[in-house]
């Protein structure tokens, strides 16, 4: 099977979730700044003409991030999430799991080359995502799977079950 696991698990109360959480406003505040360059190309594309920059930042943005469509199932045990990613393979992808959130993302360069005579012109297009999706209940990130096989990134994250209250014994002084 040509599917491959990827998957970074968190612990429960692990240091590392502030690293994450670092990292991802990093991967967020670098995306916000390649729409911003494209955007502004665009600006630059129309003569510095005003009142198309809100046009502009959608263009650059449907240009340069991919939408990632999920469909997420739940049953008493488990959440099954699946993502559309085409083009995507495991080594693109990175999946990050903590008790009640997913963060799915990814990277891709797409390169095409057009030869006309002793002209080369080569363009590259980074294609990334990234989805937060949070959960509506608490799941066991050290269970968690992932696979992509198709165009579909599934994953499956199993819950934890829900304790069972404790009764505490009230003693007088």
């Amino acid at each position: 099977m040509q599917s491959q696991q990827i998957l970074q698990k968190q612990t429960p109360g692990a240091p590392s979730i502030a690293n994450e959480a670092e990292r991802l406003f990093d991967q967020m505040r670098e995306f916000s700044e390649v729409v911003a360059r494209r955007a502004y190309q665009f600006f630059e594309t129309r003569g510095r003409a005003i009142g198309h920059e809100l046009e502009d930042w959608f263009r650059a943005e449907a240009e340069v991030l991919h939408y990632v469509p999920v469909e997420i199932q739940q049953s008493n045990e488990q959440f099954v999430v699946r993502a559309e990613v085409p083009g995507f393979s495991g080594g693109n992808i990175k999946v990050s799991v903590e008790l009640n959130r997913l963060i799915i993302s990814g990277k891709l360069e797409e390169v095409s080359e057009q030869k006309e005579e002793k002209i080369v012109i080569s363009e590259r297009r980074p294609t990334k995502f990234c989805r937060v999706l949070d959960l509506p209940a608490v799941v066991d990130p050290s269970k968690a799977s992932a696979t992509v096989k198709d165009g579909v990134l599934e994953i499956t994250l199993p819950k934890i079950a829900p304790s069972q209250p404790t009764i505490v014994e009230v003693k007088s002084a």
